[in-house]
Order: C-alpha cells, then sequence, then structure tokens
C-alpha cells in the first residue's frame, strides 16, 4: 500500500455521505430532537428503548449514540490521506503542510476549549470536549501518514496497550470505577477537577487509535487495488475489532465504557466504524447509490463550522423556533411533548437550511 496516491484529486463521495450524516445526527442532538422523543415516549413505552440509543450509556455498555465521537474522529483519519495528497500536488513542501497542521490543530484546541467556556457560562479550562482531543489525535496522526500501515498500526496498538497499562496499575483493584481511576487522577493535574459524568481528558490516547485507523483506511481507498479487495480488508478489520472489542467485554477482561474509552470500546467502536465505511463506500461509490444523499453531503461540507453552531446556539434554536410553532400549532391541541418535538425538529430544520444557504452561496468554512 502507497502512502501517496497517482490520483489526487479523487474524491470519496462515499465519505462526505459518512461524514455528513454523522453531523446531521449530531445537530439532530443539538437541537433538542431526542430529547423531545424520550419525553414523548417515556420509560414504559414501546418506542423508549429505540430512542434511548440516542443517548450515551451510563457506563459499562455500548448504545447507538456513543459510536458518533470515534465515527467523527475515524472519518477526520480517512480524509486527512486525500487532504495531504491534494496540498502537495498543488506545490505545497512538506513543511507548510506541516505548519498547516499545526495551525489547525491549535484552532481546534482553541474552539474545543472555548465550547466549555460557552457550557458553563464563564471563564474555563476544560479538556473534554471533542475538539480539543481531536487536535492531539489529528497531530499523532499526520506524522505517521506517510510511514506505511504496518507501522500506523502498530502505534495505534501500542497507545491502545499503554492506556491499559497505565489504568491498571494506577489502581489494580478498581481500574475503570469512575473517580477512583487513571484518567480522573490526570483531570486533577490537568485541570484541578474531574468530570461529573465521568468523562477524562486522555481520552484523546485511545481514541487516537480511531484517526490513525482510519488514515490507515484513506491510503487504502487510494490505492489502485480493486474496490472489491477494498471493501474486504476494511469489512474483516470491522469485524475484528468487533470480536476483539466486545470479546474482552464479555469475558470480564477490560469493561466497554465510552466515558473513558477503555480498550475493549475503542475496539468495539473502531469497528462499527470500519464496517460503515466498508458499506457506505460500497453503497455509494461502488454501487453509484446517490438517491436521498444530497441533505447529507451539504452539512458534512461545512462540518466544523455547523458542529460549532449547533452546541453554541442549539438550545436557543429551539427555544426561538418554538416561539412560533407553539404559536402555530398550539390551538390545535398538541401537548406539551408535542410541541417540543415541533419545536426541535424545526430547529433542526432550520440548521440544516443554514447549510443549505452556505452551500448555494459557495461559502465553506475551512480550517
Amino acid at each position: 500500500m502507497t502512502a501517496l496516491s497517482p490520483n489526487p484529486t479523487q474524491r470519496l463521495v462515499s465519505l462526505d455521505v459518512y461524514r455528513g450524516l454523522t453531523m446531521f445526527l449530531l445537530v439532530a442532538e443539538a437541537a433538542l430532537v431526542y430529547d423531545a422523543f424520550l419525553e414523548l415516549f417515556p420509560e414504559g413505552h414501546s418506542l423508549h428503548p429505540l430512542f434511548l440509543q440516542f443517548t450515551h450509556h451510563e457506563w459499562n455498555g455500548l448504545r447507538f449514540w456513543d459510536l458518533i465521537q470515534p465515527f467523527f474522529m475515524f472519518i477526520v483519519g480517512v480524509a486527512m490521506p486525500f487532504s495531504l495528497n491534494k496540498r502537495l500536488t498543488l506545490s505545497e513542501d512538506r513543511s507548510k503542510v506541516t505548519l498547516h497542521i499545526l495551525k489547525r490543530c491549535l484552532i481546534l484546541f482553541l474552539f474545543g476549549t472555548g465550547l466549555h467556556c460557552v457550557y458553563s457560562g464563564k471563564m474555563v479550562f476544560e479538556l473534554w470536549n471533542v475538539l480539543t482531543q481531536l487536535s492531539f489525535t489529528i497531530l499523532v496522526t499526520y506524522f505517521l501518514l506517510t510511514k506505511g500501515w504496518k507501522v500506523e498500526l502498530g502505534v495505534s496498538l501500542g497507545l491502545l496497550a499503554l492506556t491499559e497499562i497505565l489504568y491498571r496499575a494506577y489502581n489494580p483493584e478498581v481500574p475503570f470505577e469512575h473517580g477512583t481511576n487513571f484518567g480522573n487522577y490526570t483531570d486533577q493535574l490537568l485541570m484541578g477537577k474531574i468530570n461529573n459524568g465521568g468523562w477524562v481528558a486522555i481520552n484523546a490516547i485511545p481514541t487516537a487509535a480511531h484517526t490513525i485507523w482510519g488514515a490507515i483506511c484513506g491510503n487504502l481507498l487510494l490505492s489502485a487495488k480493486p474496490a472489491s479487495e477494498k471493501i474486504k480488508t476494511i469489512a474483516l478489520a470491522g469485524v475484528a475489532g468487533l470480536v476483539i472489542g466486545y470479546g474482552l467485554d464479555l469475558a470480564g477482561i477490560t469493561p466497554i465504557i465510552k466515558r473513558i474509552s477503555t480498550v475493549s470500546f475503542v475496539f468495539a467502536s473502531g469497528g462499527w466504524a470500519l464496517l460503515a465505511l466498508a458499506f457506505f463506500y460500497w453503497w455509494v461509490d461502488v454501487k453509484n447509490r446517490r438517491k436521498g444523499i444530497f441533505p447529507f453531503l451539504i452539512v458534512g461540507m461545512n462540518s466544523i463550522f455547523i458542529y460549532l453552531f449547533a452546541e453554541m446556539l442549539g438550545r436557543w434554536m429551539n427555544k426561538t423556533v418554538g416561539i412560533f410553532t407553539g404559536g402555530v400549532f398550539g390551538w390545535m391541541g398538541f401537548g406539551e411533548h408535542g410541541l417540543f418535538l415541533i419545536a426541535s425538529l424545526g430547529a433542526l430544520t432550520a440548521m440544516w437550511g443554514l447549510c443549505y444557504f452556505l452551500y448555494r452561496k459557495g461559502i465553506f468554512f475551512r480550517i
């Protein structure tokens, strides 16, 4: 497998769809769509377990929503070889590309820490946001891009082994318990606090594997190998990830815990990310099925912008749209939960409309 492609202008529509769908789901969360459905279908209702999948698992377990961050970080990795090829083809030397990556990581770090200030309503220093962690995983992956898949895979497994060792060495009796684990310890050192939900900053170390694995797949997809071989390789790797991840959990060795990104979680979520890529590549690029993908494409084209917008203004959008939807639908007899759902869907539509407006105007935010 070569690190650079003879066809640097090649673009994967499937990757755009994968990214767009992931971002669309994130925007829907910010618009409170899933909260609205959970209120409409409370515990005991037959549909409650379905919409519960759009929330993070409390600790040991894996729900659909726990896969969204790994998908996002994996997709960034897949795109990196394409981006590197394009920049080098445009006559940028490697030092300029490196400078661009360093600036990008710094901006992502500042965006991530800034979001926590917005959440808190005051200046804070917290490192739990996905963008903050992505700034680390991108940097690690960038310096591995031309090293070959064996080195990349070896480094990713080394990071996972390091994570496992650190957690077990710090608290051998209960290495993965909230409040007393190694991640909590490092958060106390870095920030003087721990997250009430159990999230830890050093998740950036194990989840770097997601971005690295994405880059391996990106190089594979850029290669001249037949499409069928690419799909088979990615799918088999995905199955292997699922077997290892769920196997470690079921055997009682290492539990699947998204909030501290245990090794078993990284393997299991990485397996699903790989299988999703294999499916989208087969469906969109190989089978050329393009019907219905446009709504997701335009969201993915401004992914960082719409993520920041939704995270900062999603609740405000819900409240603002709710003023008008409540006025229109309230007299029709819709209850409180129904009006909340309509406002949430309206906020989601408004943010999608913003992406559409930017697309029509040819405005694409890049960092």
